[in-house]
């Protein structure tokens, strides 16, 4: 079979790549071409766009990026013609990835959705537009099963959560983990809007730690460069207790007795880790105003979501502050008894993911999906 892949984020590259390896591993012909990034490039397969130029978030952002979003809709369209794939996969990433399963629906290729668009958070009117053009949706999370249920999409299928893998495989490949009970994780998110407006403030509060040890977790997708002109303008003012470790944000997880996390997939990761976090997120001033009347849940982070209660402080937008920041931290290094009770919340989420597999389980539900269409055909 032949197999056209589309991620377009740091996360859906993660989650691409383990789905090719269980594609490949289930049909060992499969021809498979991708929009992705570095891991999804190791699987194998052929890399047509890299997801370092495809991240932009926020109305305002896509706007002021327009020319490029539209021009790549225009060459995507033109490539999977030119491939004529059997499947088209989608990971995520929707304002593009709909807009092309339309298109190949119309030129009758098969449309599968691995890692449901957020429809249950905003924008809920796509979920027509998703059953006229998809043949089955795959959603990986526990709180997505009642949407679903409650909104007739009777091709949407509960995988399970492919973290659970991603985190086991690591720690299996650990022999030793090193032991250091006071690192601080900064993960100021994959995007670099995102990074431009979280780092800043996350390392205002490291400033007023001296004694703390603080380590960002950085992407090579984002340039070393862009971290280095915050180092060294917070070193400049006489701050020493930095560093940045590129692309081993579950290295750092595995040592770190605290975390400041951009809202994303970061903050389940650092949940699976056993490590207490707060969650921060600010987008522009205009993207903020046109999301607020749209947004339909009360959280933005996926441990707080899974549980559907404040497992996790979250501060966005206005509260994403040094002031409330620096007290959230206080707590968060220094109160025991909070710790505690995070960690609780913590085994709740866990318990709610289930188990392993979530990979191999929507590889083998898209090819007998696949298989039954080339049967009756």
């Amino acid at each position: 079979m032949k197999y056209y892949i589309i991620a377009g984020e740091a996360s859906g590259d993660l989650h691409g790549a383990n789905l090719m390896r269980a594609l490949l591993q289930q049909d060992p012909a499969a021809e498979i071409r991708f929009w992705g990034g570095d891991s999804m490039q190791a699987v194998g397969g052929t890399l047509v766009r890299h997801i370092r130029d495809l991240a932009i978030m926020g109305f305002w952002e896509v706007l002021t990026h327009l020319k490029t979003v539209l021009g790549n809709i225009a060459f995507c369209k033109k490539d999977i013609l030119a491939f004529q794939p059997d499947a088209m996969i989608f990971i995520d990433y929707p304002g593009f990835n709909l807009r092309i399963a339309k298109f190949t629906r119309e030129q009758g290729i098969k449309n599968y959705y691995y890692i449901s668009p957020q429809i249950w958070a905003w924008k809920k009117g796509r979920i027509k537009k998703m059953r006229r053009t998809l043949d089955a949706l795959y959603y990986i999370q526990p709180f997505e099963r009642k949407f679903y249920n409650e909104n007739s999409f009777p091709n949407a299928l509960y995988v399970g959560h492919p973290l659970l893998d991603e985190v086991q495989r690591y720690r299996q490949s650990q022999s030793a983990q090193s032991e250091d009970g006071k690192v601080i994780a900064l993960l100021p998110g994959s995007r670099r809007q995102e990074l431009k407006r979280s780092l800043p403030v996350m390392l205002q509060v490291a400033a007023q730690y001296p004694d703390l040890h603080f380590c960002i977790g950085g992407m090579s997708l984002l340039g070393h460069a862009r971290y280095d002109k915050y180092i060294e303008a917070y070193k400049q003012q006489g701050n020493n207790n930095i560093e940045l470790l590129m692309d081993d944000t579950y290295g750092l997880l595995a040592r770190s007795h605290a975390a400041i996390v951009c809202s994303g997939t970061a903050t389940l990761e650092t949940c699976l880790f056993d490590v207490p976090q707060v969650v921060c997120y600010r987008t522009s001033v205009i993207s903020a105003e046109i999301a607020r009347p749209l947004i339909q849940v009360k959280y933005i982070s996926l441990v707080n979501l899974i549980m559907d209660r404040p497992v996790v402080k979250e501060l966005i937008q206005e509260h994403f502050t040094k002031q409330e920041l620096s007290d959230e931290f206080q707590r968060l290094v220094f109160d025991d008894a909070y710790r505690a009770t995070m960690r609780e919340g913590y085994a709740a989420v866990k318990h709610e993911m289930g188990n392993e597999g979530a990979s191999q389980r929507t590889a083998a539900a898209l090819l007998a999906n696949l298989k039954n269409t080339v049967t009756k055909g």
